[in-house]
């Protein structure tokens, strides 16, 4: 098979249809997506493998002519990993339907009210760009209200107690005795 732009053009369309499908929400076009993306792929591992030869065994077909394997392998194990897609999107559409009647990938629950705290943030007027570092785990660094910064100890040298060393003569920093 000789590359020709037809098929190149083919393997595009059957890959920029899939790409189209698999933005969609529901599972079953997610999954004719999946298909045609995947063949196109495969169209194009074959167009881009060059002319077609003889048999790639020794002693069958002279070395000249004979066709690289590596493009028909990588395509065979293309098409195993898609069976494999196909199964897991079928059963997940399967499952889908079951529990709520459609197969349309819901909105994430928690993504959604993250998307409506950073909206309300934006909005408030209470962002403030020019504060610089965020607050830590336990929100020090910022004060009771948002945007303020509270003057806080020096967080790289811990306080030291004044009761002097510990037992093993260390000292401890205040407030962690053992």
């Amino acid at each position: 098979m000789t590359p020709n732009l037809t098929l190149a053009i083919v393997a595009g369309a059957l890959v920029a249809a899939g790409v189209y499908l698999m933005l969609e929400r529901s599972l079953t076009r997610i999954l004719v997506g999946v298909l045609l993306a995947s063949n196109g792929v495969n169209v194009l591992f074959l167009v881009i493998s060059g002319a077609a030869g003889g048999a790639p065994i020794i002693g069958v077909t002279p070395k000249q002519d004979m066709s690289d394997p590596l493009p028909q392998a990588m395509v065979l194990t293309a098409i195993v990993i898609t069976l494999a897609v196909t199964a897991f999107l079928l059963t997940m559409a399967y499952r889908s339907f079951q529990l709520n009647g459609n197969d349309e990938v819901a909105d994430d629950v928690e993504d959604a009210a993250i998307r409506k705290l950073a909206d309300d943030d934006l909005s408030a007027g209470s962002y403030d760009e020019t504060v610089e570092g965020s607050p830590d785990e336990v929100g020090q660094g910022t004060s009771d209200q948002e945007g303020e910064r509270r003057p806080d100890v020096d967080q790289d040298e811990p306080e030291v107690d004044q009761a002097g060393p510990s037992e093993t003569g260390v000292s401890q920093p205040a407030g962690r005795r053992p």
